[in-house]
């Protein structure tokens, strides 16, 4: 079905980009959609409909009808090869006024069992309509439990994009030499360093994912975690969101496994607001807000956009950063407990920061992390998080909540040291969030970090930079993908 050579009367290769339903997992999946059309690709970007509904409604626009790349269009429309980007939705079994958040694990089982059925339904459509494009790629979440079987009953190649550091996928690759070695799938794992995984010289058992520490492996994460690396194992490339020159050592034993791409940071041109459509909450505007702060004075806090905290733990960070005397902007997300709770906040704690807080529940993260009074960003320390405050030279103070977040925080604080540790799940206490925001906002130990995320920034730029190491790559990639799929 692959071999449509010349259909179309373009020559053009397609790809079509599936995202994993999850905003940090789409927000990547849409600027890697773009570098794939400005490189001569057809692309055709699936969303599923709750995700699209959920970036319409934060917009205020019916979702009927409307394209998260329309604006991203429009600005290219006076270029003479317009960018060929085709936007398509999929079902993922629910419908769409399910709680997805309130009702985690039912959700997951839909889309370990239900949501391939209906990509494998909009895939054959795609591939077989002889007028979408020359030759068919897929390029599909690597946390996803269908795309190498799919691809190989398609016969199209299987790019396998991984948004995360390359750390943590070797780490997942090797749960076998982890359970092998009994510090994964036994109920009273080893406690001692990890040294026996390809590329990685040293890690904590602490500082794996969440779901590589946990005993109880039968939760329905755990199953797609296993799946989708038996799948990970076939793909025919691997494309990557993190730098060589931070991660050397890991990235060149994975290329010892398979074609092993690093191309990140994947970031929206300019590193300015997307014109993708990428968000699922209405973006508060704060920059009039931040324009009236002192350069440098505020802490922005946020915990992204999936994982929760129990109202304990905001509880306490509350009233650290209230002891602190920071000025602060604080992302609250509105299902960040519960959707449930949607106003989990210690009570008076807006009035007791007046003047120098602002709470809303969502913002352009990456305009806030740019303007010039934020010094320092309280962070779960998911991986767009990092990648976008060492952009923007902002130093971290890191509180994982879930999953990759744990390992993220390894290489923040442990590795590059742009950042320090804020307590742990269960175990985070007011008065050392105080003492670390006072630490990272006024002391040396804030300017030691600053310094530190300088020299990282100017790795992530040289690598970004025409002839750095991810651009090289990339044109490796797009060169290799296009001679595959016989564009022209």
């Amino acid at each position: 079905m692959a071999a449509n050579n010349g259909t179309g009367g373009r020559g053009k290769p397609h790809a079509v980009v599936i995202p994993y339903p999850l905003q940090g997992h789409v927000i990547p999946a849409a600027h890697l959609a773009l570098r794939l059309a400005t490189r001569g690709f057809a692309v055709t970007f699936v969303n599923t409909e709750s995700v699209h509904q959920q970036t319409a409604r934060a917009l205020g626009v019916s979702a009927a009808g409307y394209d998260i790349f329309a604006a991203a269009r429009a600005e290219d429309e006076e270029e003479e090869n317009k960018l060929d980007v085709r936007y398509e939705l999929v079902s993922d079994g629910f419908p769409l006024g399910f709680d997805r958040s309130l009702n985690h694990d039912q959700y997951m089982e839909g889309v370990l069992h239900v949501l391939p059925a209906h990509v494998e339904e909009l895939l054959c459509r795609l591939v077989c309509d002889v007028d979408q494009a020359a030759s068919t790629c897929l390029v599909a979440d690597t946390f996803f439990v269908w795309p190498a079987t799919l691809a190989r009953k398609l016969g199209v190649p299987y790019v396998s994009f991984w948004t995360e550091p390359a750390l943590i996928f070797t780490l997942y690759y090797h749960m076998d030499l982890l359970a092998k070695h009994g510090h994964f799938k036994c109920q009273e794992p080893r406690k001692d360093t990890i040294t026996y995984i390809p590329g990685v010289p040293a890690i904590e058992p602490r500082e794996l994912m969440s779901y590589l520490q946990e005993t109880d492996t039968t939760t329905v994460v755990h199953r797609i975690i296993f799946k989708a690396f038996e799948e990970a194992r076939g793909a025919d490339y691997v494309l990557c969101n993190t730098v060589e020159e931070l991660e050397p050592s890991t990235i060149a034993a994975l290329r010892a496994e398979k074609p092993f791409y690093a191309v990140g940071p994947i970031f929206p041109a300019g590193f300015a607001r997307s014109a993708v459509a990428t968000s699922m909450w209405a973006e508060s505007d704060c920059s009039h807000w931040l324009d009236a702060q002192p350069p440098g004075s505020v802490l922005y806090i946020s915990f992204g956009s999936y994982a929760h905290v129990t109202k304990q733990e905001l509880h306490e960070i509350a009233g650290g950063v209230l002891a602190s005397g920071a000025r602060f902007l604080w992302v609250m997300r509105p299902d960040i407990v519960s959707s449930d709770d949607p106003d989990p906040l210690p009570e008076g704690f807006v009035a007791a920061s007046a003047g120098r807080g602002l709470v809303v529940p969502w913002c352009c993260q990456v305009e806030v992390l740019s303007h010039a009074a934020v010094g320092a960003f309280l962070t779960h320390c998911g991986w767009n998080s990092v990648l976008e405050s060492v952009w923007a030279g902002v130093p971290m103070l890191c509180f994982p909540l879930l999953t990759d977040q744990f390992t993220n925080r390894r290489l923040v604080a442990r590795e590059w040291r742009v950042g320090v540790p804020v307590g742990d799940r269960g175990a985070v206490f007011a008065d050392e969030v105080r003492a670390r925001i006072e630490g990272v906002m006024a002391g040396e130990e804030g300017e030691e970090l600053r310094k530190a995320v300088k020299k990282v920034r100017a790795t992530l730029e040289a690598a970004a930079a025409p002839g750095g190491s991810s651009q090289r790559s990339f044109d490796q990639f797009v060169d290799e993908l296009t001679r595959r799929c016989g564009g022209r």
